[in-house]
């Protein structure tokens, strides 16, 4: 197919029916910072969060002969960071800490996505 079989029509910038300058023009669009407030529509979404200390490979054999007290090698290694995954997708790294006798985990650094 050749490009003369084909062609779009040159369009201007005043041609776009969303940049007239009025009520809701791009160009009138708030660039203002974000704040917790403006997400008050999701806060009721449910997501999973997972903080992953680590992996292991094992036969299902060896997995079922695992009692209680077995200590699981895992792929890493004491005080390295941990992966922290919202549905699935990593997000961040952190640290396992102590809160009042309860595990908990705090963020190092956020994981920033490029899609």
């Amino acid at each position: 197919m050749s490009s003369d079989d084909f062609s779009l029509p040159q369009l201007n910038e005043g041609d776009m029916p969303y940049d007239e300058g009025g009520p809701g023009s791009v160009r009138d669009a708030p660039t203002s910072p974000k704040n917790a407030a403006d997400l008050e529509q999701v806060f009721d979404v449910p997501v999973v969060v997972s903080a992953v200390l680590g992996s292991s490979r094992m036969p299902i054999g060896d997995l079922l002969r695992l009692g209680p007290g077995a200590v699981l090698e895992l792929d890493r290694k004491v005080g390295e960071a941990i992966d922290i995954f919202v549905n699935n997708r990593l997000v961040a790294r952190g640290e396992v800490v102590l809160v009042e006798e309860r595990l908990g985990v705090t963020m190092t650094e956020i994981i920033k996505n490029d899609h």
